[in-house]
């Protein structure tokens, strides 16, 4: 039994009591929503989680990355009470006061290359959209063929274009063929580039496969299509690399699109992950932190590529949604007025500098810490193959959730971490402390 300031664990974990609820879910909900850690979330209050029972987590996942401004916000639930009050709970397309309100202030809030949003409800539904508009513009000005450039291993969604576009060729069989006009290069992960090559000197290699494909890359690719970073281990590309595909982009008139549905809205310690990188891309689609709470996506870009579909000719049903709306405007208020995205910098800062101290204890075990502000991911591997170790991340995830931890449980041999960015600094510090701990429990069993 475990009590803290800020966990409680005084049932047994798992708890057999929610057998039935589990066996309900096995019994009549698809199993592709299952994987996840055995716990029945009944309530959520900023950095923490409870069970009916009163046991108590520390919440080092966000609702994967999508409660960055802390669970149940009081600024953001005000804002849908008031909404649900004036008895506006859908719109469709017909505009309303709170749509131009949140718009309005979005892109007044972020980069000035936005001019304009296109408001989804769905990361898959963003990722879609953005693969249309770079399409059309290719068709704009005069290129033959809609190409996309993207990367395996990247995560854009689950609908067919989203997948057509990233994951592995395993996971887009289902689709039955290969689209020609989708290219993908190897992600350059740290462990594939420490040859001597830089950066840029990776990308050139990697763009020159294609060249060998008889590509015109002048009259057959519409665009580039980059994840943040890849969302299974939080790898971020080589810095230099990204400029070095930037340049050849602008070089070659291609637009660049960033999916930034796990990394924005300050989880990385920037308002968006690609400013870590010094470029300046075409589009961006958005998603998850954007309302730390409702369904709510959007794609962003210039105006003479948002503005490409004729009026009336995209749309979605959920599009919009009032709802989501005052979630997302308060979101981006709070984000804004409490200085998160300076406060996801400063306490990554503590995150990553105690993870790299775990990683010198573990050295056999982890190989590497990655990614940047309020968002890390573990790669373990096993001491004597060296060879990735996903029972040994899925066995540190059980030990962690028995202690009253949650970390996000990936199914491979990472282990992500990423919780809200409102976290006290003595929450994260003891957060960091279960994860140690349950390694060291892992080890010894």
């Amino acid at each position: 039994m475990i009590k803290t300031k800020f966990r409680k664990i005084i049932t047994e974990i798992p708890n057999k009591i929610y057998k039935e609820t589990f066996d309900d879910l096995q019994k009549y909900e698809a199993q592709s929503m299952h994987g996840q850690l055995p716990v029945v979330w009944d309530r959520a209050k900023d950095f923490q989680v409870w069970d009916t029972y009163g046991n108590c987590w520390i919440d080092f996942t966000s609702t994967i990355f999508v409660a960055n401004a802390g669970h149940a916000n009081s600024y953001i639930k005000q804002a849908i009470s008031q909404m649900l009050e004036k008895d506006l709970l859908h719109s469709y397309t017909f505009a309303t006061e709170i749509r131009a309100r949140y718009i309005k202030k979005l892109i007044k809030s972020i980069p000035r290359q936005f001019e304009k949003a296109f408001l989804l409800s769905s990361g898959t539904e963003a990722t879609e959209c953005a693969i249309k508009l770079m399409r059309m513009y290719a068709y704009k000005i005069g290129k033959r063929k809609p190409g996309i450039i993207s990367f395996e291993d990247s995560m854009h969604g689950r609908t067919m274009g989203a997948q057509m576009i990233g994951g592995t060729k395993e996971a887009r069989s289902w689709i039955g063929y290969e689209d020609p006009n989708i290219h993908r290069l190897d992600f350059p992960y740290p462990w594939r580039i420490n040859e001597g090559l830089s950066g840029k000197q990776k990308f050139l290699q990697d763009i020159g496969q294609l060249k060998l494909k008889e590509i015109d890359f002048d009259k057959d690719i519409a665009g580039f299509m980059l994840e943040a970073y890849i969302g299974w281990g939080a790898v971020f590309y080589p810095e230099d690399y990204i400029q070095e595909l930037f340049q050849f982009a602008k070089l070659h008139n291609i637009l660049v699109c960033v999916d930034e549905i796990q990394g924005g809205f300050g989880r990385t310690g920037k308002l968006f992950a690609y400013q870590h990188y010094g470029i300046e891309p075409d589009l961006i689609c958005c998603g998850k932190g954007m309302s730390s709470s409702l369904p709510l996506s959007a794609v962003l870009g210039r105006r003479e590529i948002i503005d490409l579909p004729k009026v009336g000719s995209m749309s979605s049903t959920h599009s919009a949604n009032p709802l989501s709306c005052a979630a997302g405007l308060a979101n981006l208020e709070f984000l804004l007025e409490e200085n998160l995205v300076k406060e996801s910098e400063r306490k990554g800062n503590i995150l990553h500098s105690k993870l790299n101290e775990i990683k010198r204890r573990y050295k056999r075990r982890i190989s590497y810490v990655l990614g940047k502000g309020l968002l890390a991911g573990v790669i373990f591997v096993d001491p004597e193959t060296k060879k990735p170790d996903a029972e040994f991340a899925t066995k540190v995830c059980n030990e962690a959730m028995k202690r009253g931890l949650l970390l996000v449980h990936t199914g491979r041999e990472s282990i992500k971490i990423g919780p809200p960015l409102t976290i006290p600094d003595e929450a994260l510090n003891e957060g960091i402390e279960v994860f140690e701990e349950s390694i060291r429990e892992a080890e010894n069993d």
